[in-house]
C-alpha cells in the first residue's frame, strides 16, 4: 500500500508562512520516524511527499529525505510558474529521480483566475515536457478555470489534491459536485480521497464524510481514486490509523483489486514510482 499524500517539515527552515503557533497540533518539526510509526502501524509500505512551503528550497529539503528513506517513494515539490527560469528550475529539479510532480499553492492565491494566466504557458509546457505530474490544489471555486486548464493542455498529467476541498462542514455539495463530475468525465483527472476529514469540521462523524467519498468513487472510479492520508495536517482533525480504518470502511465494498488500486496501484501509476 502506498499513501499518495503526506508531510514532512522543520519549522525552523522559516518558510512555512502559513503555519503558526495557533495549530497546536502541528506546530512542531514531523521526520522521517514520525511517519515511519504510523506507516508500520497500518502497513502501509511508502508514502508519497508533498510540498508545504511555496519555495524550491523546500522542496530539495524532500528531495534528500527521499533519497535517504526507503518509505518514500515519491515527492511533490514546488516551483514558481510565474518566474522567467521556471523551465530550467524544474529541469534542475527533474536531476532527481524522486521528484515526481509539483503543486503551486493555488488556494492561498488570491487570484481565483491564476492558472489561466497566459505567463504560465512556459512553465507548464516544461512540466509537460519533463513528463511529470501537476496535483491541483484547488477549492471548489476553481474547478470553472480547472476545467479550462485542463482543455487548454490536455496533455498535462493531473490529480486533484483532498477531493478540491468540499464545503463539507457548510453541508455544501452543490456545485463541486456539478464541477467534480465534469472534470470526472473527462477521463484522465484522477483524484486524492484526502483531507476531507479536515474539511468535515471539530464535529464531523463518519456519515459526514461518507457522500463526499461516495460521490468520488462514483465519478472517478476505483481506476483513479487515489488514498492519501495528508497527515500530518490530518492531526487537526483526526489521527493516522482513524483515517486509514475509516477510507478502507467506506470502500469495503469494492473488490480486493479494486481496493488494491485505490490504497497503492493507482497512485504507483499515476506519480511512475519505480523506486
Amino acid at each position: 500500500m502506498i499513501d499518495a499524500h503526506v508531510h514532512l517539515w522543520k519549522i525552523a527552515r522559516g518558510d512555512y508562512g502559513w503555519m503558526s503557533s495557533d495549530l497546536a497540533a502541528i506546530y512542531r518539526d514531523f521526520d522521517i520516524e514520525d511517519l515511519r510509526v504510523r506507516l508500520q502501524s497500518t502497513g502501509v509500505a511508502q508514502a508519497v511527499l508533498v510540498q508545504a512551503a511555496p519555495t524550491v528550497a523546500e522542496t530539495e529539503f524532500l528531495l534528500e529525505i527521499a533519497a535517504s528513506a526507503d518509505e518514500i517513494a515519491g515527492v511533490v515539490g514546488w516551483i514558481d510558474f510565474e518566474s522567467p527560469t521556471a523551465a530550467d528550475d524544474l529541469s534542475s529539479l527533474c536531476r532527481s529521480p524522486w521528484l515526481k510532480s509539483v503543486r503551486p499553492m493555488i488556494q492561498d492565491i488570491p487570484d481565483p483566475d491564476w492558472m489561466l494566466k497566459p505567463e504560465l504557458d512556459a512553465a507548464f509546457r516544461a512540466v509537460i515536457d519533463q513528463d511529470i505530474c501537476f496535483d491541483a490544489l484547488v477549492l471548489p471555486r476553481h474547478l470553472t478555470q480547472l476545467q479550462t486548464l485542463l482543455a487548454r493542455y490536455p496533455d498535462l498529467r493531473v490529480i486533484i489534491d483532498h477531493g478540491a476541498k468540499p464545503l463539507i462542514a457548510e453541508g455544501i455539495i452543490e456545485g463541486w459536485a456539478e464541477d467534480m463530475k465534469a472534470i470526472a468525465g473527462l477521463g484522465s483527472v484522477y483524484c486524492k480521497l484526502s483531507g476531507l476529514v479536515t474539511e468535515a469540521g471539530k464535529d464531523w462523524t463518519e456519515e459526514t464524510v461518507r457522500p463526499y467519498a461516495n460521490d468520488l468513487l462514483a465519478w472517478f472510479g476505483p481506476e483513479r481514486i487515489v488514498w492519501g492520508s495528508d497527515w500530518p495536517v490530518l492531526r487537526l482533525a483526526s489521527n493516522y490509523k482513524r483515517w486509514f480504518e475509516l477510507a478502507q470502511s467506506y470502500y469495503g465494498g469494492l473488490g480486493e483489486s479494486e481496493r488494491g488500486a485505490i490504497f497503492g496501484e493507482n497512485a504507483r501509476r499515476f506519480y511512475r514510482l519505480e523506486h
